[in-house]
């Protein structure tokens, strides 16, 4: 399995995952493009990647170098003609079918043959975005968690016709961002949202039933789950 990482990678879609998807690849010394279809997304991704760094730089995560060069290797921008110099294409647009399904296929005609493209997506099944395109045994799921440049967790969802080369590939370039990569296979809600969901609602029920406050539900699961809060 490689440890490497692609020498270019896009990624399709510039609000909260894409630009924390795209500053973790910067970061780690990949050129990245950013794309949206309206300059002002991808202007409002790229400051919100600017000001995450700035954060990290003040906490002394980043030297200002560091922030420098991570700057460098963001290539924002509208044009999907970037795709035909990349390795990898994320995709991390709204979760509809129909618009990823628009994007896949404008993907898959632009990407080199040999590219990996890959959807961020939380629920939409792996096999059919693949169906959308040409190269299904090069798509993959690859399931970021929020926020993308502190979570470690990579959820991998292998599709029916994903080929087992590009899941070892997938594995690989995760790794070498620093994630740790999980797979899984395309089911409803993969792995994290299918436990998560039934969670949130018992929550909601707990609250309905008065078991408990809102806030002590809150207390409960940051402190008992060391589930993190916003």
């Amino acid at each position: 399995m490689t440890t490497s990482l692609p020498n270019a990678v896009a990624v399709i879609g510039a609000g909260t995952m894409g630009h924390g998807i795209a500053q973790v690849f910067a970061q780690s010394g990949v050129t990245t493009h950013l794309i949206d279809i309206k300059p002002e997304f991808v202007e409002r991704g790229t400051a919100a990647i600017h000001k995450s760094l700035a954060r990290f730089q003040e906490k002394g995560t980043l030297t200002a170098d560091q922030v420098a060069l991570t700057k460098s290797r963001l290539l924002p921008g509208t044009d999907m003609g970037a795709l035909a110099k990349v390795d990898l294409c994320i995709e991390a647009v709204t979760e509809n079918l129909e618009v990823k399904g628009k994007v896949f296929q404008a993907a898959d005609a632009t990407l080199p043959p040999n590219a990996i493209l890959a959807s961020n997506t939380s629920s939409i099944s792996i096999t059919v975005l693949g169906a959308k395109t040409k190269r299904a045994d090069k798509v993959i799921g690859m399931h970021f968690m929020n926020p993308v440049p502190l979570m470690k967790l990579v959820e991998v969802i292998r599709g029916n016709d994903t080929s087992d080369a590009t899941c070892a590939l997938v594995e690989g370039w995760s790794k070498a961002l620093g994630k740790i990569p999980v797979l899984a296979n395309d089911y409803p809600g993969f792995v994290a949202n299918r436990i998560l969901m039934p969670m949130i609602n018992e929550a909601a029920f707990a609250l309905m039933e008065g078991v408990a406050t809102r806030e002590a539900i809150d207390e409960i699961m940051k402190l008992g789950m060391n589930h993190r809060s916003r």
